[in-house]
């Protein structure tokens, strides 16, 4: 009789606090942590839990991890072509390029302009030791050569003082592979003859390398030469004469705005071509794969989110006399619900937040992985005769991280409701009865 008692008064506390517990109270909290550490004869259902984890893992930081490779390939790409080939070229419409230093000096003059640089520029054919290549060869005032960073402050071998007075030659560092060149060796360059007035046969120059460079980008690096100007001028044969000129700006993006200023001070018919002009295709092309990685890869997480669905309801299945349970003792349908989607949510943050941890520290090394998976494979993983970059690049943004996390969160979020109303509608009769 005593025990009747107790037991009965045990039951109507715990109802007492089941009914006056609040949505998503220490309770429901309690419970929906239990669920995910099931009983062995249950373990069907942590199997599926934990490979819900791991999917939801893997596409976080596969999607973190491929934005990040896209924005740095596209950052550097444009960090490096901007760096040597300048934001806007001007070139003469119907006339010679003949005063061209005091105009270079008029367009550097201008507010928002860094330094104008004139060019002599030209295809030629270039050999050593039985290999030949084409190449292209960019005549340029040795101070001017100073002035392009990217190149002057990544000299490998060589330098680039008293480069006007050397006649020699700055080369890339795969040119220099490939030709099997080194600082001092005389490469061999055959001028076209579409590019002389007065003679219809080849002219054939033989010039000493004074400095090799390595700018990152594979392109550059394995078919551009750099030769005093006055050099270019007299082996293109326009004497006194520019080709064209190279615009640095302070806002590349702003490079519009300057066109009528520069149009102001060139006494010329000009034509002007900014870098977006000059390389819309090679972004255009970039940006569309990157939509479509994009969209490719949050199908992962999509799938990810779905096998939440599945573990929860086979969860469902084998709680249902536990359900049961906290229906006779109090438990509403509404607490019912939230306890699995808490199940469900739990999985999804932490599945998400291991995602971004590990996306964010294999682009951190991404180039010590792809070093490494390249010597386990025994293949060139990212072949910079393809990608033009040497290395690897990976950039993080705050936003797109953070924008990641938030659509896997809400998709684990979504993924619960089915199962959790599955669960509240259980009757607890027929659970018991079953």
């Amino acid at each position: 009789m005593t025990h009747s008692i107790s037991t009965a008064r045990r039951d109507a506390g715990r109802a007492k606090v089941l009914k006056g517990a609040g949505p998503f109270s220490t309770f429901e909290c309690m419970v929906a942590w239990r669920y995910l550490w099931t009983k062995r004869k249950q373990a069907s259902a942590s199997v599926i839990a934990i490979i819900s984890f791991i999917g939801i893992m893997l596409g976080v930081a596969t999607l973190i991890t491929v934005m990040a490779v896209m924005n740095g390939f596209r950052t550097e790409l444009l960090t490096r072509i901007l760096g040597i080939n300048g934001h806007l070229l001007v070139e003469p419409f119907d006339a010679p390029l003949v005063d061209y230093e005091s105009i270079a000096k008029g367009i550097s003059s201008i507010a928002g302009i860094k330094y104008a640089i004139p060019l002599v520029e030209g295809q030629v054919l270039v050999s050593h030791s039985g290999v030949s290549t084409g190449a292209i060869v960019r005549g340029i005032r040795g101070f001017d050569l100073g002035r392009i960073t990217l190149v002057a402050k990544n000299i490998r071998d060589g330098n680039i003082a008293g480069f006007e007075a050397s006649e020699g030659v700055i080369i890339g560092t795969r040119m220099a592979q490939n030709l099997k060149l080194q600082l001092g060796d005389m490469l061999t360059m055959v001028f076209p003859s579409s590019n002389l007035v007065q003679s219809q046969s080849t002219l054939l120059k033989v010039y000493p390398v004074s400095a090799i460079f390595e700018v990152g980008m594979s392109q550059y690096d394995a078919s551009v030469i750099y030769m005093p100007i006055l050099e270019a001028q007299q082996s293109f044969k326009v004497e006194r004469q520019a080709q064209m000129i190279e615009v640095f700006v302070d806002n590349p993006d702003a490079v519009n705005s300057l066109s009528k200023s520069i149009e102001a001070v060139v006494p010329l018919r000009i034509r002007q071509t900014d870098w977006r002009q000059r390389n819309q295709t090679f972004f255009a092309a970039l940006q569309v794969q990157r939509n479509a990685m994009l969209i490719i890869l949050t199908l992962i997480v999509v799938v990810a989110a779905l096998n939440i669905i599945s573990g929860l309801i086979m969860l469902v299945r084998d709680k249902r006399r536990e359900i049961a349970v906290l229906r006779t003792i109090g438990a509403s349908r509404g607490s019912v619900m939230r306890i699995f989607m808490m199940t469900g949510a739990i999985l999804g943050a932490t599945g998400t937040m291991a995602g971004v941890a590990l996306g964010i520290a294999i682009c951190l090394h991404i180039e010590r992985l792809r070093q490494f998976l390249s010597w386990v494979t025994g293949t060139a993983l990212f072949n910079p005769e393809l990608y033009f970059l040497s290395e690897l690049p990976a950039r993080l943004e705050l936003s797109e991280t953070l924008s990641v996390a938030m659509m896997a969160l809400i998709l684990s979020f979504l993924a619960t409701l089915y199962p959790a109303w599955r669960a509240a509608s259980l009757d607890p009769i027929d659970a018991l009865k079953s």
